[in-house]
């Protein structure tokens, strides 16, 4: 990846509805030499893929909390992972360091559902305990930039 591909990119985070011919011209490239830089971006993982950022309380998902899981034992990633897929309301989860053995992040309409969720998490086989923080405000959200 070069500095061109990083512009491509930093183009891209900002406005992702940005036609070829327009981030072209911001970086002296022509349209599909955009496009060709693009989709070797994507093959090679760099880019994952183009979404719609979407504000979740909109959408009626405006409770969420961070839930520290604690498992019975040596749990491996994959069977985390695997137990937490079927939860709609988490919509990410990560192994840590620490005491914990994954942190997961859930998102609910409101706080009775939230305890629904959590109700549920704690249901996952593997799962001991959980430690829970509920978000009162949301004070930054960035999305990664290239240099």
């Amino acid at each position: 990846m070069d500095a061109l591909d990083q512009r491509i990119i930093s183009h891209l985070v900002a406005d992702a509805r940005a036609s070829y011919a327009e981030i072209g011209s911001d970086v002296g490239l022509s349209a599909p030499a955009v496009k060709r830089r693009v989709d070797k971006l994507l093959d090679q993982g760099v880019l994952q893929g183009f979404t719609a950022v979407v504000d979740p309380e909109a959408l009626g998902w405006g409770t969420e909390a961070f839930v520290e899981v604690h498992c019975h034992g040596n749990v491996p990633a994959h069977r985390i992972r695997t137990g937490l897929e079927p939860l709609p309301e988490v919509i990410a989860a990560y192994t840590v360091s620490g005491q914990a053995d994954a942190i997961v992040h859930l998102r609910a309409a409101d706080i009775h559902h939230l305890e629904e969720a959590m109700e549920r998490l704690r249901e996952v086989d593997f799962v001991s305990r959980t430690v829970s923080t509920v978000v009162l405000s949301r004070l930054l959200e960035r999305q990664p930039q290239a240099d």
